[in-house]
C-alpha cells in the first residue's frame, strides 16, 4: 500500500493551493491585455506553481512546438483535470474545454479569463461554431490544444478520438502535435489517484493531495501534416500515435460525440 501525507501537509497544501488559485485569477484579469509572449509566459509560471504546490513531478520527451512558432494545433489524451496544467508548464496554450467547466468556482472564471474555447456538448450544432473559433485563433497565430476522446479515462487505455473538433487542421492547414500524457505513483505505476474518473472535483483533488507525489510524463510526437488529409485521418493518426507512445490499446470505435460539419 503507497504511503500517503499527513493531514497537516494536506491542509498546507490546500491552503497554498487556494492562494494560487486567487493570485491566478487576478493575474487573469489583466491577462487580455497583455502581449502573446507575455500571456504564455504568465500561463506557464503559473502553472509551474501549480504543480510544485501539489508535489507533480514533470517529465517530458519529444519537440513541442517551439517557441517562435505562432499556429500550432495540439492533441492529447485525456486522463485528468491536471492535464490542463502540465501542458501549460511545457507548452502554453489556449484549450477547448466542456461548457460545465465554466461554472466551476474560481477555476471557470480563471479559464474563461485566459482565453478558453467552451464547448456545450450536449448541443450538436455546436462543434462549428468551436470549430470557427478555433480556426480563429489557429489564424491569429494561438496554439490550441483539443482532447478527441471528450472524456477522461483511467489512464489504462486510449478512447476513440472524434473527429470532429479536427476540422480547424484541415482548414487552416496547420500541423497536428499529439501529445501522450500519463501519470505515475511512487511505485512507478500508473495513478489510479490522478485519473478524474469521478464526477466530483473535490474528490479527486483530496486524492491527489493525498498523495506524497506523483509523476506527470508527457510525449510530444513527431507533427502529422494537415495538408491532404480529412479529419477523420487525422484523428485515427493521432489517436495510433498515441496509444504506441503509451503503449496502451484503443477501444473499439463508437459513433462520434459531436456532430460532424462538412468539409468548407
Amino acid at each position: 500500500m503507497l504511503k500517503t501525507t499527513s493531514k497537516i501537509v494536506r491542509v498546507i497544501r490546500l491552503t497554498r493551493l487556494v492562494l494560487h488559485l486567487v493570485s491566478g485569477f487576478i493575474q487573469s484579469l489583466v491577462y487580455p491585455r497583455f502581449s502573446q509572449a507575455l500571456q504564455r509566459r504568465m500561463m506557464k509560471n503559473w502553472a509551474v506553481g501549480f504543480l510544485e504546490i501539489l508535489n507533480i513531478k514533470l517529465n517530458y520527451t519529444g519537440t513541442p512546438p517551439n517557441a517562435d512558432q505562432q499556429q500550432a494545433l495540439l492533441v492529447a489524451n485525456h486522463v485528468s483535470w491536471l492535464d490542463i496544467c502540465v501542458l501549460m508548464a511545457v507548452c502554453p496554450s489556449r484549450f477547448v474545454a466542456k461548457s460545465e467547466i465554466r461554472n466551476w468556482p474560481v477555476i471557470g472564471l480563471l479559464s474563461h479569463n485566459a482565453g478558453t474555447l467552451f464547448i456545450q456538448r450536449a448541443k450538436r450544432q455546436d462543434t462549428l461554431r468551436i470549430n470557427k473559433n478555433i480556426a480563429t485563433a489557429l489564424t491569429n497565430g494561438d496554439r490550441v490544444t483539443i482532447f478527441p476522446e471528450g472524456t477522461t479515462s483511467a489512464g489504462t487505455e486510449i478512447q476513440h478520438f472524434h473527429a470532429s473538433l479536427l476540422q480547424a487542421a484541415t482548414a487552416t492547414d496547420v500541423s497536428l502535435y499529439p501529445v501522450a500524457i500519463s501519470y505515475l505513483d511512487v511505485a512507478g505505476k500508473v495513478s489510479k489517484e490522478a485519473a478524474f474518473i469521478d464526477p466530483s472535483l473535490l474528490f479527486s483533488l483530496r486524492q491527489i493531495l493525498s498523495q506524497t507525489s506523483i509523476e506527470a510524463k508527457l510525449i510530444f510526437i513527431d507533427p502529422i501534416q494537415g495538408a491532404g488529409k480529412n479529419r477523420r485521418a487525422l484523428a485515427r493518426l493521432a489517436e495510433q500515435a498515441i496509444a504506441n507512445a503509451l503503449s496502451l490499446p484503443v477501444v473499439s470505435n463508437k459513433p462520434e460525440k459531436f456532430s460532424d460539419p462538412p468539409n468548407e
